[in-house]
Order: structure tokens, then sequence, then C-alpha cells
């Protein structure tokens, strides 16, 4: 039947300057001219492509995941404003699609009813958007999208309502095995393991997103090429962590700069189920970084992350991986601003403050330079802050841990310089 179609304009208003969309500003807007309409489905056209508009009716849900099955490269899809109770996951495989809402807060998908531990959304296509839209209460991950290069989250919310439990799902947003991955303007509250999570990709940017109350609130993993800005990481267990771990089919992460975020009273008690790496990750951690290589944080501001608020480690279970480095190496710490922290040491870190009076500095290497009968490495820290700026390597030499070798040093270690990689450039990092 062909009534008048309805074309997708944005306005120059949905361009943001903060890390969401303000309430005021108005959801995408639509244009008449000449469409087909498909029951509760309106499907109109523009330059070639489809703009499928969704209803806010009570078959929104089966016609939203008809509408990604059914999706032609290029299509974009429309959620209308409304709450919408979904049990199962939804998928999208299609090459090009965008999927919008009308707004975070205003489109909202809860899963409290979900069937199944699965993601909220799998996106397994390349060149795919998403945003404007809230996602609530998944059993398992939020947004996972696996192989899907060129892949933007833009303006999302995705939260676990009952506040931070083991039994939340671990990732909110989760691109994992992909190139040029664009993160912006997305909020995650909840996670038991990671809020923004990316890992085994390459040429990154994670910026002007705000994660709280999750395990870890950003983390960076086997992956090359980040840069992660702009952000304000607050009341996780951890704010930003950067690792590399063994035995994945992509390890030896390396090249990410942390800066210019806000990281803040990361002091959330770790609820990560039993098992998790982040597990591990003592309460009131600001910056972790874990046997990854070339990693600069700067220009950060660092506050009240009682633990400490960098830490530098190496990787500590056994591992078999040959191609694993345990170790942190030529990682350059320089021009953050600091307030309070080192407080309250949490985990393991609460017994190798004693010796220091309970206390730690801002800036805490472990001390390892070796993993077994392996020679000791030099391992190249590059702690570029003003003297008064405390630093501790806490001498634990090497692993296994012989507690009796354990040294603790106050001295910076000597390190040469370390170029910072470049910034990372993708080319649909376009504004919206």
């Amino acid at each position: 039947m062909t009534v008048k179609k309805l074309l997708f304009v944005m306005s120059a208003s949905v361009l943001l300057a903060a890390c969401s969309r303000t309430e005021t500003e108005a959801p995408p807007q639509l244009a008449q001219e000449e469409t087909d309409s498909i029951g509760e489905i309106i499907v109109s056209e523009r330059d070639g492509s489809r703009i499928i508009s969704l209803a806010a009716d009570e078959k929104f849900v089966e016609n939203l995941q008809t509408a990604l099955i059914t999706a032609d490269e290029g299509d974009t899809i429309i959620m209308p404003e409304g709450l919408f109770n979904l049990t199962d996951g939804l998928s999208l495989d299609v090459d090009g699609v965008k999927l919008l809402g009308s707004g975070e807060g205003r489109t909202v998908l809860s899963f409290k009813g979900q069937e199944g531990s699965g993601e909220g959304l799998l996106v397994t296509s390349d060149n795919v958007v998403l945003g404007d839209f809230t996602m609530q209460d998944t059993a398992g991950d939020g947004i996972k999208s696996k192989g899907a290069d060129r892949i933007t989250y833009r303006d999302l919310t995705i939260e676990w309502t009952g506040g931070p439990l083991s039994t939340n799902g671990a990732y909110g947003v989760y691109p994992v095995e992909s190139t040029d991955v664009l993160i912006e303007y997305v909020t995650v509250k909840g996670a038991s393991d990671a809020g923004i999570y990316v890992g085994q990709s390459s040429n990154i940017i994670v910026r002007n997103s705000l994660v709280e109350y999750n395990v870890a609130g950003i983390e960076i993993e086997n992956s090359i090429g980040a840069d992660v800005f702009g952000n304000t990481a607050r009341h996780n267990t951890g704010g930003i962590l950067v690792f590399d771990l063994p035995d994945l089919p992509q390890i030896g992460g390396h090249s990410t700069r942390v800066f210019r975020n806000i990281i803040d009273q990361n002091n959330t008690d770790n609820f990560a189920p039993p098992g998790n790496i982040v597990g591990s990750v003592p309460s009131g951690s600001g910056v972790m970084v874990l046997a990854n290589e070339n990693v600069h944080v700067f220009e950060n501001s660092f506050s009240d992350n009682r633990t400490a608020n960098i830490l530098l480690v190496a990787y500590q279970d056994p591992f078999a991986d040959e191609r694993y480095n345990p170790l942190p190496r030529n990682v350059v710490i320089r021009d953050n601003d600091y307030s309070g922290g080192g407080d309250d040491p949490q985990s393991v870190l609460a017994d190798l403050a004693t010796p220091l009076g309970g206390r730690l500095p801002e800036i805490v290497w472990d001390g390892v330079q070796g993993w077994g009968d392996t020679v000791a490495q030099e391992v190249n820290l590059v702690i570029a802050e003003p003297e008064e700026i405390g630093f501790v390597s806490l001498g634990l030499g090497s692993y296994p841990l012989d507690p009796a070798a354990i040294s603790p040093s106050t001295t910076r270690p000597q390190a040469t310089p370390v170029k910072e990689p470049g910034p990372i450039l993708i080319a649909h990092d376009v504004k919206p």
C-alpha cells in the first residue's frame, strides 16, 4: 500500500558535548515522502537505502527481530520510544545496517524476563552502527560483536538495574576480534566483568563514555592500537585496565594510550563471579596495566582510588603459552593529576603495604622482572612524574613468589624514552 513516506533526517542537535545525550535533545526526526507500509513496519527509501521504522505496539519485538533478519545492506532500522520487554536475544549478521532508537532512556529494551543466558544483541557483520537506545538487565552480555569490523557504538546505555551483583551479565559493550572499533558516548552500569571491553582487536577508540559500578570500568585486552580518552570511570572495582593474557588466539597487546580521563573513587567491592580474571583486581584500582607493552598513561585526573591510582603488574598464574610475555614493558606514566588514594589498600596489597605504613603511593609496580627460571628482564618503566608523586616497587622479583626475597623500594627504575604511538585514525569516525 502506498502512503506518504518518512525520510530519516538527523538534526545537528544530536551531537553531544558530554558523555550522553541530554534529556532535552530531540530524537531523530523524520520528514515526509512516499513509502510502503508492511503491517506495523513503515519502509521508506533514501539514496537507494531503506529506512525501516517500527511502531510501538504489541508486535514490536517480533517486528524488530524480523527487521534485523531481513535487512539489506545499507538499511536503517529505527526503534520508537517506549519500554519493550524481550525474552530472547537479538542478532544481526547483515553488513552496513544502522540500528537506532529514539534516544537513551526513551527507547528501552528490557531483558529482565530473558530466557537463557545469552547476550541482548549479537552482531557478526561489518560496518554496523548502534545508537540512541538503552538496554537493561540482560542475562548475559549486553551487546556483543564478534568479527565485526568498522563497528560504531554511540549514544547507548547498558545497565543492570539491581546494582552491582555477580549474577549480572559479564560485559556491557563487548567487541572482540574486530578492526576499527569506535565506542563513544556510551554509559555502562553494573557489569560483573567489564563495562566496556575490547578484546583481541586492533585500531580502537573508546572516548567520552561513562562507566560506573562495574568490576572493570573499561578493559582493553590482547589488543593492538587503542586510544582511551575523555571518559569518566568512577565507582567501579577498577577504573581502566590494559591487560594481555595467555592462551588466546591474539596475544602481544601493545600501543595503548590512556589519557585525559577522570578516574575517581573506584572502590566498589569486587563482585566478579569466581574464576574470572578480573576477580583478582583489588577494589580501589585506578588504572591497572598487566603484561602489556607500550602503554602510555598521561594527563588523567585520579582521585581517591583506595588501593592505588596506578598499578603496573605481571601475570602471576602458571602458563604454557610460549608466545606470551607476562611482564608489563615500555610503560610511560606522565603528567597526571592525583588527589588522595592509596589510603586503604585491598586484597593482597593490604599485606604488602604493611611495611610501608599501611598506605600505598600514587604509582605501584609489583617489581616482577622474571617468571620461573627465566633471566630477569628490563621492563623499562618510564615514571615521568614530579618527585613529589609517590612511587614504589613492591620488589616481588619473580613468580612463583619467594616471600623471603621481597624487597620493596621507592627508587624509580632507570628507563629509556619510549616513543608514543600516534593517534588512532578510523575512517568511519565522522560526525553522525
